[in-house]
């Protein structure tokens, strides 16, 4: 019994030293994370329950992440239908399914980025090979009356967004082969960009801008008839309105000159001497702006209007 125990207190004691320097016999697995326990380079278990785990000293623990992992796919050139090149740049979502196969094929995220990667590259093109640049970019341009190009959006024959039934056959293509080869669950693959190369992107530019220039020529030449219109309707308005007011004016004038011959007719008519007092008064001022002498004799109508002599006569004079 004492021969047991002491052996039992040696296995505690080098657990405990080793544990020390390095070889531990403990680990913990998180609830983030898978592990693989190997010995010297092969695969002995793989843990996927979280806790405090056993190993021997020579065994060494490798861990996996267990959630959604990421990689970005290399920028790469494809030609569509039409053999016109996009520049393609692509993403991949996956999740760890098996520990053990992802680590016997893959040894580490940088090789299965690599991998699947490559994968996905190659299902991608194949599918850009056999689509339209409109499929593939998920739009249809709709030029306007007006010359304007609004984008609308590309649907499939199943009724799904062109690009999106694009990326599930890309998604069905290779989930499949990474699952059963390489241990990963593949949950998505998506375009992030789909642009001209750099070569075409100059021309695809210019006509840019040719078009946009047409379409301001042509957004100039409808303001300046526009202009042209109001500015000639505003003008034809002017002329009539006074047309119009000199009209009024004219009927206005001529009414108070007929009313004012009419009263002073009707004065006139009531008083013979002071009419020709007054006709006098005209006479008289019409020569007086003259150079001609007017000589006014004392039975000149112009004093027998007045009552009484002049100031500074007298009634022999």
């Amino acid at each position: 019994m004492k021969w047991i125990l002491r052996v039992l207190g040696v296995i505690i004691l080098i657990a405990f030293g080793a544990q020390f320097v390095g070889f531990g016999v403990l680990y913990t697995v998180d609830e983030t994370e898978f592990v693989v326990i190997t010995q010297f380079g092969q695969v002995q278990r793989p843990i996927t329950t979280p806790g405090l785990k056993f190993k021997s000293p020579v065994e060494t623990v490798v861990r996996f992440d267990k959630r959604l992992l990421r990689i970005d796919v290399p920028v790469a050139s494809m030609p569509d239908r039409e053999s016109q090149f996009l520049e393609i740049d692509a993403y991949i979502r996956y999740r760890i399914s098996d520990p053990q196969t992802f680590l016997e094929t893959l040894r580490d995220e940088t090789t299965a980025g690599s991998r699947i990667g490559n994968l996905a590259i190659a299902a991608i093109r194949a599918e850009v090979g056999v689509r339209d640049r409109e499929d593939i970019i998920g739009g249809e341009p709709d030029k306007q009356s007006d010359g304007t190009i609004l984008v609308q959006p590309r649907m499939a024959e199943n009724g799904d967004y062109s690009r999106e039934a694009m990326m599930k056959l890309v998604l069905l293509s290779i989930s499949d082969m990474a699952e059963n080869d390489f241990g990963v669950d593949i949950e998505d693959v998506r375009i992030k960009r789909a642009d001209f190369p750099a070569a075409a992107e100059s021309s695809v530019f210019d006509r840019m801008r040719s078009e946009r220039s047409v379409q301001a020529q042509r957004l100039r030449a409808q303001g300046e008839e526009e202009y042209l219109t109001l500015t000639a309707a505003v003008n034809k308005q002017v002329v009539v309105i006074v047309a119009e007011a000199d009209r009024d004016a004219n009927v206005l004038r001529g009414q108070g000159e007929g009313e004012a011959v009419k009263i002073l007719a009707q004065a006139l008519e009531k008083d013979e001497e002071f009419f020709a007092f007054r006709r006098s008064l005209e006479a008289y001022g019409k020569a007086l702006n003259s150079d001609t002498t007017v000589v006014l004799s004392a039975d000149s109508s112009f004093f027998q209007y007045f009552e009484g002599p002049l100031p500074g006569t007298s009634n022999k004079d």
